[in-house]
């Protein structure tokens, strides 16, 4: 089954969703406007229940089958929220918040779930039930933890659960997809390294801890060159540098370093965090200075399962012609607190030739909303047929 004439029909008009809330983007958990959208349009559709709430701002729609005799229930997930920068692609539909863009998709992963949720409403040529989620604070928020935590798969029944990203780079429409860990665990640090500050003319009568936390960003790559197995996946990187003072002339007392950590099993992760408290404690103290070192672990690694990967891959294959091996991925992704706790698996489909995610021009391509809006689609219909 190639991608379906019904989304041919309806591109004009989930094009127009995905602009609208392109042009009005909210973060993390402040998805109200676009939460209060997505609820009105499921009821406009049709689905036996729309709840909202879930995680805070999340929303969920629940869509019955013309038979429940399978008794099964998928979930299919978008994420809604988008990131704090400013917007530098000149659209008619551009960001109308300064500072605030849709810099990674999630306008267009929320416009086609609403675009195969609402095929599904019409058709309902299926046996089962369907959860279509919409998910707040993806953006490092963990609104899908918060989401399982308020008890939305077992609310709802949910089985399985299956979710889709945009790709830039890979072939328009194209998928892609790999079972077992595919997204990193991304954990976050935050170091204070305190000294004593003093005249840039008298180094000898201080601590200087701009030295020290130089010293510690550099030490911090040799967990990765020096402890890691080298044939393990691990990024280290430390992304803010802060001192107490911005003068030419003074030496500060105290430097702020953040940034994150990224690993692919758990006993990479757990060396990780263990060798950057003796590198962070034990260098400040060669110095005559001390660190404290704030490491939060966040969204954990996320695993597709094999048969459901096996699945997804079968039916993107039926839409698009062939499904690629993806290659493990570094960044982090919050799907990954759903598919702990229910089996399913992560596509990621291709955005064309068009700029990264996470940068100031970026722009989901609509041309291949109906594509993916048939992958959903087909993927529901393919694991509950109809009798």
């Amino acid at each position: 089954m190639p991608i379906k004439n019904r989304f041919a029909e309806l591109l004009p008009e989930i094009t127009e969703w995905r602009r609208d809330i392109h042009a009005h983007p909210e973060l993390l958990f402040d998805t109200h406007r676009t939460s209060a959208l997505v609820a009105e349009k499921l009821a406009q559709f049709g689905c036996d229940e729309v709840v909202t709430g879930i995680g805070r701002t999340g929303v969920v729609g629940i869509i019955k089958g013309r038979a429940n005799g399978s008794g099964k229930v998928i979930g299919l997930r978008a994420d809604m929220d988008a990131l704090p920068i400013h917007e530098e692609t000149g659209l008619d539909y551009a960001s109308k918040t300064p500072g605030l863009m849709h810099a990674c998709g999630h306008d267009g992963h929320t416009a086609m779930l609403l675009g195969a949720a609402k095929y599904l409403a019409e058709t309902r040529n299926f046996d089962g039930t369907v959860a279509v989620i919409f998910q707040p604070a993806e953006e490092g928020g963990g609104g899908g933890r918060e989401m399982v935590e308020d008890g939305m798969l077992d609310r709802f029944g949910i089985q399985e659960v299956y979710g889709m990203h945009n790709w830039p780079g890979q072939p328009l429409g194209q998928f892609a997809i790999r079972p077992g860990a595919f997204f990193a665990a991304t954990d976050l640090f935050d170091i204070r390294v305190q000294g004593q500050g003093g005249h840039a003319a008298k180094p000898h009568v201080t601590v200087d801890s701009t030295v020290i936390a130089s010293h510690i960003v550099l030490a911090l790559q040799t967990i990765v060159s020096r402890n890691a197995d080298p044939t393990r996946q691990l990024v280290v990187s430390v992304t803010s540098f802060e001192t107490a003072t911005k003068a030419f002339n003074v030496i500060p007392d105290t430097v702020h370093l953040r940034g994150t950590v990224r690993t692919l099993d758990p006993e990479t992760r757990d060396l990780a965090e263990r060798r950057m408290r003796e590198i962070v404690e034990g260098t400040a103290a060669t110095f005559g200075g001390s660190a404290v070192l704030d490491y939060q672990r966040n969204y954990p690694v996320m695993v597709n399962s094999e048969a459901e990967t096996a699945f997804a891959a079968e039916v993107a294959t039926a839409v698009a012609g062939n499904c690629a091996e993806a290659p493990q991925v570094m960044g982090g992704e919050d799907f990954a607190f759903m598919l702990e706790e229910r089996p399913g698996a992560y596509i990621l489909v291709g955005n064309g030739d068009t700029a990264h995610v996470h940068t100031p021009r970026y722009n989901f391509n609509d041309e291949i909303i109906p594509a993916g809006c048939s992958w959903w689609a087909e993927l529901v219909e393919r694991r509950m047929p109809a009798a």
